[in-house]
């Protein structure tokens, strides 16, 4: 009789246990679910400001078309892709593509001293330096998550209740751009 009470107490235990890891990956889950979705919402405000940057730019460097439609074909693959992997890959090419629109502004002193450009491409700054921060959030969110799932005693169940490996918001290829310092001359 008692070693029946022993054997329905580890198995109280064990379920116990599969609801309280169940519960905290699922928690994890929605943390990266989050935070993806405040990505998102920086992305969104993003997309937003460019078409305004560039009909700023129009009026003054007209003959710069094929920066201007880069950042427009790029903004449009930007708004169109889907899940973290397409658009990291999509922001990717816009933010190449805004560095390029931004740099016109040196050749142009006009649009340089224009206070719309200057307000827009602080605004674009000002977006950025949130996406960053976002990013790092996705991607903590998303190590937590990964870590979760490969842990012990939740790696044994973890995949049959549906928990896979969730992919990092990379800066792909243009990373080495970004890690290199600006170079100052003087």
């Amino acid at each position: 009789m008692s070693t029946g009470w022993i054997v329905l107490g580890v198995i109280v235990v064990l379920v116990l246990f599969l609801f309280a890891a169940y519960n905290r990956l699922v928690a994890l889950s929605q943390r990266v679910n989050q935070a993806f979705a405040d990505i998102d919402v920086q992305l969104k405000q993003r997309h937003d400001l460019i078409p305004n940057l560039v009909e700023t730019v129009k009026g003054y460097a007209s003959h710069e078309r094929g920066t201007l439609d880069d950042v427009v074909k790029a903004r449009n693959a930007a708004m169109s892709a889907q899940g973290p992997a397409q658009v990291s890959a999509a922001e990717n090419q816009l933010s190449g593509a805004l560095g390029r629109l931004i740099a016109l502004s040196e050749a142009y002193p006009d649009l340089k001293a224009n206070t719309n450009f200057q307000q827009l491409q602080t605004e674009l700054s000002d977006i950025e330096n949130k996406l960053a921060a976002s990013r790092r959030f996705f991607n903590n969110a998303v190590q937590e998550y990964n870590t979760g799932i490969q842990q012990m005693p939740a790696a044994l169940f973890a995949g049959m209740l549906g928990f896979t490996h969730k992919d990092f918001f990379d800066l792909g290829e243009s990373r080495g751009q970004l890690e290199q310092a600006p170079a100052v001359k003087f």
